[in-house]
């Protein structure tokens, strides 16, 4: 089988990655009250200003929310101490909740510290890993897609019960993850 997340598969600049997370964060916008999402915010607290790529601020059950996003453009895949630092950005900064967006993917150790503090991880990949297939040869087939526009997709990573890899698709037309995660 071609495992289609063992190179960078996006063909966007760093900052080009970036808004195009934050219109695929946008697309939540009916899901979530008074969704506001500012790219490339400084946010100022009593230990120093922070840099975050995107934040998130929503209203549910009448209470404000605030998401810090990072997004890693980089060749090789996200270590555990990049969400370690988000991590500690969340909880310096008092946010609620925290993403990491990578074009490459996220090493095990990564992976398994962001389950268990309760931050999601998402790669972002070329549309044709929504379709994978086996064959004899290993050559590439067509993607069979819904009606998504988007040239991209997101895969949510998950480290379940007995260090199980759960990945589930985010498009912009296909946000249940997202606000899943949201709601946890």
């Amino acid at each position: 089988m071609i495992n289609p997340f063992n190179k960078n598969v996006i063909d966007m600049n760093p900052t080009e990655f970036e808004l195009f997370v934050k219109s695929l964060l946008e697309s939540a916008n009916e899901k979530l009250q008074n969704l506001q999402i500012t790219h490339n915010e400084k946010i100022q607290n009593n230990d120093g200003t922070y840099q975050i790529d995107v934040t998130v601020r929503f209203k549910v059950f009448g209470g404000d929310f605030l998401l810090l996003i990072e997004c890693k453009h980089h060749k090789n895949p996200i270590k555990r101490e990049v969400v370690q630092i988000l991590h500690d950005k969340i909880r310096t900064i008092g946010a609620q909740k925290g993403m990491i967006f990578s074009t490459i993917g996220f090493q095990k150790g990564a992976i398994q510290y962001a389950s268990r503090h309760g931050i999601a991880l998402v790669q972002i990949a070329n549309e044709n890993t929504s379709y994978l297939t086996r064959s004899l040869e290993n050559s590439p087939q067509e993607p069979l897609l819904d009606n998504d526009t988007s040239t991209y997709i997101g895969w949510f990573v998950k480290n379940k019960e007995n260090n199980v890899i759960e990945m589930s698709s985010v498009s912009i037309n296909r946000i249940d993850s997202f606000i899943n995660f949201l709601e946890e």
